[in-house]
């Protein structure tokens, strides 16, 4: 660590950023002694459970990510001076991802119940919705949804994802009937050059955008009174690493199990 702050001096850094990283330095110092980490120990996953610790002991996310930026300046100095092969703080991402602000299911019947579902943009956007919340739908994936890809019949939807991916997710009675009210009075009043494959269609008859699905949420989000829901809670724009893929649905336990789970099913 002295050896550290001569380099810092080197540098011209100022007098309290030196002091900054003796501190967050010593921080971890300390920590690898009560937890039986030695110097020459501390790699990837000790520098995370290190971030972790500081988080359960009311560390904000911007704390940690300057304390995690003191640490990867030193171990980078380290490499530079030979001490070391490779800065074990590389991987470690600069500041822990917050997770996503999620809405209530009350919050979400809140918001599509106040859609009056009269105009064929209303009749559009509640059927957008629907498949939204009950499919688990992101924007990319509503605005990619074809006449073809509802099957009223088996009660799925067709959608393509990320890559070209298409996968198939179960639909309720309640976003099949609008679904269906938005085909028989809404489409119709929408449709411009004839053949167009797309569900969703905009005022001038063509398919949506992703920007015009987000643009319509928090209009009818401000209606709804809830200002300040993220868009994303509502689209699935998360990242996800594990997502069901229901290529074939052909359980009655399963389809019984998602009846009684997903409020809107």
């Amino acid at each position: 660590m002295r050896r550290f702050d001569r380099e810092l001096q080197r540098r011209g850094a100022a007098e309290r950023t030196r002091r900054a990283s003796g501190v967050d330095l010593g921080q971890l110092a300390l920590w690898g002694s009560a937890n039986g980490v030695e110097p020459d120990g501390v790699d990837a996953v000790a520098l995370r459970r290190y971030a972790a610790e500081l988080g359960r002991r009311g560390a904000g996310p911007r704390s940690v990510a300057r304390k995690l930026a003191a640490v990867r300046s030193f171990f980078s100095s380290m490499v530079e001076l030979g001490e070391m092969t490779a800065n074990p703080a590389d991987v470690v991402p600069a500041q822990p991802q917050r997770l996503p602000r999620t809405l209530t299911a009350d919050h979400v019947a809140a918001l599509l119940d106040r859609i009056p579902a009269t105009t064929p943009l209303e009749l559009r956007d509640r059927a957008m919705f629907e498949l939204a919340y009950a499919c688990g739908l992101r924007a990319e994936e509503l605005v990619n949804l074809d006449l073809a890809s509802v099957h009223v019949d088996s009660g799925q939807v067709e959608a393509q994802g990320k890559g070209g991916r298409t996968r198939s997710v179960p639909a309720g009675e309640p976003v099949l009937r609008a679904v269906a009210r938005y085909l028989e009075r809404g489409r119709p009043g929408l449709a411009g050059a004839e053949g167009e494959p797309a569900l969703l269609l905009s005022k001038s008859g063509l398919r949506l955008s992703t920007s015009d699905v987000r643009r319509r949420l928090r209009l009818w989000a401000g209606h709804a009174a809830h200002r300040g829901q993220a868009a994303e809670a509502l689209l699935g724009e998360a990242s996800i690493t594990t997502t069901p893929s229901y290529t074939r649905i052909e359980s009655a336990r399963l389809r019984d199990a998602y009846a009684r789970s997903h409020p809107r099913a």
